[in-house]
């Protein structure tokens, strides 16, 4: 019997597996439903309706600015102290142009697709990712916990070639739930902006980029799923992948980040895993470093920039795969089995 096809069989059939990816499913479908709900369609009524209303802002601004400059006058003349409210010069108090009011403001919530559903790519990954992380863990913790992995050692001698079969296994279901997962939530967004928004401007440039970002999702569920499965075999124990993800947060990055906060250090978020991560899905992060100023030719202040690029997240998350799958695999080959 063929060790791969009994271990993907064993995976479908576990509850745990079944249930996880069931309240996955559900989470992603809630999210589509939420999102239908709380975006309208723009017709031209509401955005006559909304070009009036701005007009109205306009109008109260341009009567404010009148008010508080007359006000300002009359505080000038008499020569009391406005304690700061009022400029030395009060023609400054103006109104702001009309373009600068935005009809847009007065608008309900719409969902344009061009615009929107790559930052929807994010959730998508993260919650398949997670429970990729549990479901990984859990399928290679039991095993050990129950005494399973000793019992197929008992036929099956070869331990790397059980414990990476039961990976290839691991993946492939993870696999089977994510590409049909995330041809749903295509389809499930296109309906929301065909029915609650735009699908304006759809080229084959931006449906390039969305497939290369969901392609980068289904990775990173890969990555992670991995990480889970490696960190319990490592421990011999689900907890161990669970706590380790834990200290790793609270400790290494909450911790980290007020650290390097009180340091009064550069680009603080450079430092923390989040931030490698959404760079990997969002292709760059630009970190602004606001403790710094640099004057423009205008006067304006301009903070330090630093760019992380996905291909810099990469490089972590390769390192970071091969360094703990690697040392499951050498605890697997060097370790008693007992």
């Amino acid at each position: 019997m063929s060790l791969y096809r009994t271990e993907l069989r064993r995976l479908a059939k576990r509850r745990f597996t079944r249930y996880m990816s069931l309240l996955g499913l559900l989470v992603l479908a809630a999210v589509v439903v939420g999102v239908f709900f709380t975006n309208q369609k723009i017709d031209a009524g509401q955005l006559a309706r909304a070009e009036r209303q701005a007009d109205q802002q306009y109008q109260e601004q341009v009567r404010w600015s009148e008010q508080e400059r007359a006000a300002c006058e009359q505080a000038k003349a008499a020569g009391t102290s406005s304690d700061g409210r009022y400029p030395d010069d009060c023609s400054l108090i103006t109104a702001p142009a009309r373009d600068q009011i935005q009809a847009e403001w007065f608008l309900p919530s719409t969902f344009n697709f061009r615009q929107t559903f790559d930052e929807t790519l994010i959730p998508f990954a993260a919650i398949l990712a997670l429970v990729g992380f549990v479901v990984g863990a859990s399928f290679i913790g039991a095993e050990w916990s129950t005494g399973g992995m000793m019992n197929l050692l008992l036929w099956r001698p070869k331990r790397l070639t059980v414990l990476l079969t039961k990976l290839a296994a691991l993946l492939t279901g993870i696999l089977a739930v994510t590409l049909p997962a995330a041809v749903l939530w295509f389809a499930g967004f296109w309906a929301v902006a065909a029915f609650r928004g735009s699908t304006e401007k759809m080229t084959s440039g931006a449906w390039q980029s969305f497939a290369l970002t969901g392609l980068r999702g289904v990775v990173l569920v890969l990555v992670v799923t991995t990480i889970g499965f490696a960190l319990a075999s490592l421990g011999r124990h689900t907890a161990m992948a669970l706590g380790g993800v834990v200290a790793l947060m609270v400790v290494g990055q909450f911790g980290l980040g007020i650290l390097l906060s009180m340091a009064s250090a550069r680009f603080t978020e450079a430092w923390l895993l989040p931030t490698y991560v959404a760079a990997w899905m969002q292709k760059k992060i630009t970190l602004q470093d606001w403790n710094s100023c640099n004057a423009t030719y205008y006067g304006e202040c301009k903070p330090d920039t630093l760019d992380i690029t996905w291909q810099q997240s990469s490089v972590l998350l390769s390192v970071g795969l091969v360094v703990i799958l690697g040392a499951a695999l050498w605890a697997m080959r060097r370790r008693d089995i007992s």
